[in-house]
């Protein structure tokens, strides 16, 4: 799939990159299963639903993908990597840069929970917890990059990261053929646009964010990522400021 922002430099992705990711992050992720339900447990008229369930990871969700394709597929430096993150991401980054035997170095804001907090560090990262939402921690993490050298790995924003999220649609797709619409948490579009790119409009596709922290309706409502409110429920892990440069073509 060929995607071209304005500002951006043309990028690709394809489900034939996606698969090729996969095949190299499979031996250092799991596989994690489906379960299917019954809709009407939540609403008279839902038929099946199929949940797949990420928070089986490795670190506790699907941001392992997007860490172990970045650190597999670019050069790392010997100084290691940075990454800023709500939590989640923080969490992938170092778990897979412990495992690779790679420094890694992970800006969180004070809101992140305490669970995540704790989670980073027993993945030996170096933590550094700055500012109260997750742009001040990709703002402290850039300072970061320019005084050291650190390779750094963005939350949503980065090809590699989008190639690795993406192989949640390939597997989806392995273990269930027969959908014809599939729900999407958005935050900053990560997850959403490597599954786009993975089903490549074969099946409905709708991105679910919360209201308070509505980055990709913004976006859509201007036609480019601009600066959206963040708050509510999504404040400590799912709420970047705007939607990514790259990710938003796509989606």
């Amino acid at each position: 799939m060929n995607t071209k922002s304005p500002d951006k430099p043309q990028i690709m992705i394809s489900p034939e990159r996606i698969a090729s990711s996969y095949e190299l992050i499979l031996p250092h992720i799991r596989v994690t299963p489906i379960v299917e339900v019954d809709g009407a447990d939540f609403h008279p008229n839902l038929g099946t639903l199929t949940l797949k369930l990420e928070s089986l990871q490795h670190s506790g969700s699907f941001k392992a993908r997007g860490a172990f394709t970045n650190l597999l597929t670019r050069k790392v430096p010997p100084v290691g990597v940075v990454a800023a993150s709500g939590g989640n991401h923080g969490a992938a980054v170092a778990f897979a840069a412990m495992k690779l035997s790679i420094p890694a170095k992970i800006f969180i804001p004070s809101v992140a929970s305490p669970a995540k907090i704790q989670q980073i560090k027993e993945y030996g990262a170096n933590l550094a917890v700055v500012g109260e939402r997750y742009a001040d921690a990709l703002a402290a993490s850039e300072k970061w990059i320019a005084e050291t050298g650190a390779m750094p790995i963005h939350a949503f924003d980065q090809l590699e990261t989008m190639l690795g999220q993406g192989t949640v649609g390939l597997e989806f797709n392995r273990q269930a053929p027969n959908l014809d619409t599939l729900l999407v948490a958005v935050g900053g579009s990560g997850l959403i646009s490597g599954i786009a790119a993975w089903y490549h409009g074969t099946i409905n596709l709708i991105g679910v964010e919360p209201e308070a922290a509505p980055t990709l309706t913004r976006a859509l409502e201007a036609g480019r990522p601009v600066d959206a409110e963040a708050g509510g429920i999504a404040a400590d892990s799912l709420a970047p400021r705007r939607v990514g440069e790259l990710a938003f073509p796509i989606v």
